[in-house]
């Protein structure tokens, strides 16, 4: 909003034939009004004023399975953790551009190499993923690995913890763009860090993270925030969203 503002000051400048070189009073191009809404951060990587809540390891209200049906996912000591065979879970609401917060941990106890190590992954408007898996020291193929737009995009580096160690993802995500006819004019993007560490930098999400097949982009809306369940026990704690 502030953006657009000095963006309009600048060019009423441009239109009346005043050169910027002419401008003495600094105060011409200050803008007071709208003010930024104030937001208090959380402590460390809890929920800032302004987030909303999606698991705070009391309950899994926000939470369902993919058939609208309660979330089966095993809750322990603040965590959820995928129960084999029960399915992805999403949220019940929808979102479109936002911030995201969470925390995961691949099982301690190591079980099969590649794809079949602590995979899970977290799906943005149920259709753009971004991998979860155990990475340390487990490799697997580069645009499948933790942190990667599955299938899509290389993480810049691996920043991946030990098996059992809580992981977090700070990611901020850009939804695609579709005109009236459906026709994408904007791709979506994402930035993904994860334990501190940029792994995806404004990266271009090109369709759908398809297992067989090149992307998609078929128009939607605004879609669920989507936890997999790829059969491995990887737990999840401290989820909370920004919508921008």
């Amino acid at each position: 909003m502030i953006k657009s503002i000095l963006s309009t000051i600048l060019t009423i400048f441009l239109i009346q034939g005043i050169s910027l070189g002419q401008i003495t009073d600094p105060k011409a191009t200050e803008v007071h009004f709208p003010q930024p809404e104030k937001v208090t951060p959380g402590a460390g990587t809890s929920a800032p004023s302004d987030a909303i809540v999606l698991f705070d390891g009391t309950n899994m209200n926000e939470w369902q399975h993919l058939d609208g049906s309660e979330a089966k996912w095993e809750m322990k000591d603040s965590a959820m953790t995928v129960v084999k065979s029960s399915g992805n879970i999403k949220t019940k609401r929808q979102f479109s551009d936002m911030q995201l917060h969470l925390e995961f941990r691949t099982p301690a106890i190591v079980k099969g190499e590649g794809q079949f190590r602590g995979n899970s992954g977290v799906f943005f408007q149920e259709r753009y993923e971004v991998q979860v898996l155990d990475n340390y020291g487990n490799k697997t193929y580069s645009n499948g690995q933790v942190g990667s737009i599955y299938k899509q995009s290389i993480p810049l580096v691996n920043a991946a913890k030990k098996p059992g160690e809580w992981q977090t993802y700070d990611i901020i995500y850009t939804a695609p763009r579709f005109n009236k006819d459906g026709i994408r004019v904007a791709a979506g993007r994402i930035t993904v860090i994860h334990n501190g560490v940029v792994i995806q930098n404004n990266t271009e999400i090109q369709g759908t993270t398809e297992y067989i097949g090149l992307p998609k982009n078929a128009p939607h809306g605004a879609g669920s925030l989507m936890l997999q369940d790829h059969g491995d026990k990887v737990s999840y704690r401290n989820i909370w969203v920004r919508t921008l």
